[in-house]
């Protein structure tokens, strides 16, 4: 692979290869199958973003967590059915454990479904996002990054199907015409504002796909399958790529879905980030690939994980984690979906 000057544990992947000479293009593959197997988590150059692009999506992340506090809260996710829309400081959970950084959360911006006794419950998640009336200039800038990063992630996804033996179209049926796009842009306060040092908790990744990128301060750490942490700081001109539990679904765990988490950053500082997560279709159910022997032989089964079970229904698997990682809005618009102590407050966030 690409080799970046000065250390790193986590790999670089040059996008670019994916589409070189035929000799490139087959060491590209086997190094990629190989980072893989081995990490889930890697930086990628080579996906052609425009850098002003980058730069607009960043201002305006600092631009909305600026505004007095009225302006964001005017636009909460309490107020949608669909977790769209702004959580304060701490209102977030991973595995029972309080948050501590503020977002927005943005998906594919629909229409909202018909909703009766027999819809099926991850309907509720199909709707509109809730866009801030004090900076009309964040609509246009979220829409075009979301845009530029579904290409990228079907690109490093096809590329993908190509290293584990696939077609590289192999995907698309889980995901065309309607994948979910999610959003999420991301401020760490620092230590002094945080009660404890979990920025986010050690959490997968529920989608296909994550398309990450980093400001200036590090804090996201990926735990590798021997249990050690390792540091991914940001690199200019590249996003962090890993795999989500569709990916070890599909892949009965020859592809894992690492887990990670951010650390808060030091006392007096901030941290931004842009998320984006490509998901299947809400309607779909994840299939199991045929692997090539050579790779087949290396799967290692799907995560045991009693807190956070995962299921091949889409839909089901994506409606499990917002209700866990948002109960508030559980409460508040699915309460017929939760149990009595979860309806009470007394089961919050069992998993990310």
């Amino acid at each position: 692979m690409t080799v970046h000057p000065g250390k790193l544990d986590l790999p670089i992947v040059d996008l670019s290869r994916f589409h070189g000479p035929a000799a490139e293009r087959t060491r590209f593959l086997e190094d990629l199958a190989r980072i893989l197997h081995d990490h889930g988590f890697f930086y990628l150059t080579g996906h052609g973003v425009d850098p002003q692009l980058v730069a607009d999506i960043l201002a305006i992340s600092k631009r909305f967590f600026a505004l007095p506090e009225a302006d964001k809260r005017a636009v909460e996710m309490i107020h949608s059915p669909h977790f769209r829309g702004y959580n304060r400081v701490g209102l977030e959970y991973t595995r029972g454990a309080r948050d501590w950084r503020e977002q927005i959360d943005f998906n594919s911006e629909r229409d909202p479904e018909p909703i009766g006794p027999d819809t099926p419950p991850w309907k509720r998640l199909i709707g509109p996002n809730q866009w801030p009336a004090a900076l009309p200039e964040l609509k246009p800038v979220v829409l075009a990054y979301q845009a530029e990063a579904t290409r990228v992630a079907i690109e490093t996804l096809r590329a993908i199907a190509a290293a584990l033996g696939q077609d590289e179209a192999v995907f698309a049926e889980i995901y065309t015409p309607a994948p979910t796009q999610h959003v999420k842009l991301i401020r760490y306060p620092g230590r002094d504002v945080a009660e404890t040092s979990q920025g986010v908790g050690a959490h997968k990744d529920g989608g296909i796909l994550t398309v990450l990128l980093q400001d200036v301060a590090e804090g996201l750490r990926v735990r590798t399958e021997d249990g050690v942490w390792i540091d991914a700081p940001p690199i200019p001109g590249t996003f962090v790529i890993n795999t989500g539990e569709v990916l070890e679904l599909a892949t009965n765990g020859w592809v894992r879905a690492d887990v990670h988490d951010v650390v808060a950053p030091p006392a007096g500082s901030e941290r931004y980030s842009v998320a984006f997560f490509l998901g299947a279709r809400l309607d779909s159910t994840v299939p199991v690939l045929d692997l090539p022997p050579h790779l087949g032989a290396e799967s290692r089964g799907i995560t045991a994980d009693p807190l956070n079970p995962l299921f091949r229904e889409v839909g089901r698997n994506h409606l499990k984690g917002r209700l866990r990682s948002h109960p508030d809005v559980a409460r508040r618009h699915h309460a017929d979906l939760l149990s009595p102590e979860e309806r009470a407050g007394d089961a919050v966030a069992s998993a990310y």
